[in-house]
C-alpha cells in the first residue's frame, strides 16, 4: 500500500508492552481476533501511513518484528506502564510527530487516523489527544517528539501518566462520540469475545 503523502510524514507507536493483568497474563497484542492477532489488525490501519512503524513489546520480539520497522520496550523490566513506551517511541521516532495507539483497538478506521493527522496539523507544537464523550483518550495522541524531554523530565519527577502530561502541555483534544465503536478497547477476554463475531 502506498504511503499517504497528502499531510507531513508522522512516525507510529502502537504500544503492545504491556502485562496484560486483564488477560490473564497473555501478551495482550497476540491474541486472536476474527482470525488475525490484535497487533495485525492495528498493523492493517496504519502500515500505509508512515515508512516509521514502532512497536512497543517487551516480550515475544521475534513474532512482532515482523509488523515493525523498528520494536522499542522499557527500560524497565518490570512493566512500568504506557507512559515508559511512549518515552521509548519519542526517542526513537524518525518523524517530527508520533501518533500512539494501543494494540487493543482493532475497530479504529482510516477516517478516524486521517482525523487525527488533520487535527495535529492545525496545532503543530501540541499534543493532540482523543476525547469520548468527557472521557479522554490519553493512549490515542499524537505528540510532537520536540516534547520528549518535557515527558523525561515529568517521569524523572514521578509523573506515570501520559494524560496529566499532555494536559499540562495544553494538548488539543480531537471529540469522539460517546460510545463510538470504533474505540471498542478489547482489553478482557469477555470484550474480546463479545466483539468477535460483530462485523467491522
Amino acid at each position: 500500500m502506498p504511503l499517504n503523502t497528502e499531510l507531513p510524514p508522522c512516525s507510529i507507536l502502537l504500544l503492545a508492552g504491556g502485562r496484560g493483568q486483564r488477560m490473564g497474563g497473555q501478551d495482550k497484542g497476540l491474541l486472536v481476533w476474527q482470525g488475525l492477532p490484535l497487533i495485525a489488525h492495528l498493523h492493517q490501519r496504519t502500515r500505509g501511513l508512515t515508512d516509521d512503524l514502532i512497536i512497543s513489546c517487551n516480550r515475544n520480539l521475534d513474532r512482532y518484528a515482523p509488523y515493525a520497522d523498528q520494536l522499542v520496550h522499557d527500560d524497565d523490566s518490570d512493566f512500568p506502564g504506557p507512559l515508559a513506551g511512549i518515552r521509548a517511541g519519542l526517542k526513537a521516532a524518525r518523524h517530527p510527530h508520533l501518533m500512539v495507539l494501543p494494540c487493543d483497538v482493532p475497530r479504529l478506521d482510516a477516517e478516524l487516523l486521517q482525523t487525527m493527522r488533520e487535527a495535529a496539523r492545525q496545532h503543530p507544537e501540541k499534543p493532540l489527544m482523543l476525547r469520548q464523550g468527557e472521557h479522554w483518550e490519553p493512549l490515542l495522541c499524537i505528540i510532537p517528539v520536540a516534547l520528549s524531554d518535557e515527558f523525561d523530565k515529568a517521569w524523572s519527577a514521578g509523573e506515570r501518566s501520559p494524560g496529566r502530561i499532555m494536559s499540562m502541555l495544553d494538548a488539543i483534544a480531537l471529540q469522539c462520540p460517546e460510545n463510538d465503536r470504533r474505540l471498542a478497547n478489547l482489553n478482557t477476554p469477555e470484550l474480546l469475545s463479545l466483539h468477535a463475531s460483530v462485523p467491522e
